[in-house]
């Protein structure tokens, strides 16, 4: 039986990042970047030479990308990055647009400094970006945007789940939805109004630009019909 005194039979532990965390980070972050293409395969040994690590912490950083959706396990192909088509990122919209509004309402009403602050740098470098002609860095400084909105909402699940959804959305912005509308000035315009609604504490209408934000690529991709991006060569 448990112990059911005052004392608590166990004490909370300090969190530390592991080797896995940070092989993780690594291979999400060479991902994102475009330094590791969609469709292209991780080879553990490989990996685990060029971070040097053993193939332990690889693999344990492999299954947990797997779990996020990042990357896919196959029988046959081993582990390859995913290559999303419009359908894929569709839904990554459409969950995104359940929980994204709640969340950025939910931080414009704490108010906390460092909620606009973040999400002003971010916006600043997207500004930078505008011209196009490095999309992926564009979309990478989208996606620190969004987060900074969302990520002070004081619930750490929904956090991880739309950290989850903006990978997936940082990896087929530039394959597939810029492919078809090269839209990145209008959602920069859109980001400069729910930043000025979030500055100004006004919840209700940072979330209502949130939602129709999303909404509008949600809509878009369910005109696109499937065409997967092209896989590196």
């Amino acid at each position: 039986m448990y112990n059911t005194s005052e004392e608590p039979v166990l004490r909370p532990v300090a969190r530390s990042t592991t080797r896995t965390d940070l092989v993780s980070d690594a291979i999400r972050a060479a991902i994102l970047s475009g330094r590791i293409k969609p469709g292209e395969t991780l080879v553990e040994r490989r990996l685990a030479e060029q971070l040097g690590v053993s193939k332990t912490p690889v693999r344990e950083a492999l299954i947990g990308l797997a779990s996020t959706g990042l990357v896919v396990i196959s029988p046959n192909r081993g582990v390859s990055v995913r290559v999303l088509d419009a359908a894929d990122l569709r839904k990554a919209q459409e969950v995104r647009l359940l929980l994204e509004p709640w969340a950025v309402a939910g931080s414009t009403r704490l108010r906390r400094p460092a909620t606009a602050a973040t999400a002003r740098l971010a916006l600043d470098e997207a500004r930078e970006l505008l011209p196009g002609d490095d999309p992926t860095a564009l979309s990478l400084a989208n996606r620190r945007f969004h987060r900074a909105l969302y990520s002070d909402c004081d619930n750490e699940l929904v956090t991880t789940q739309l950290d989850n959804l903006q990978d997936l959305t940082a990896l087929g912005t530039v394959a597939v939805l810029w492919r078809h509308w090269p839209t990145w000035r209008e959602e920069f315009g859109e980001h400069e109004e729910i930043l000025a609604a979030v500055e100004s504490g006004d919840a209700v209408l940072a979330e209502r630009l949130t939602r129709a934000h999303v909404k509008r690529s949600v809509t878009k991709l369910a005109r696109t019909k499937e065409v997967a991006p092209q896989h590196a060569t």
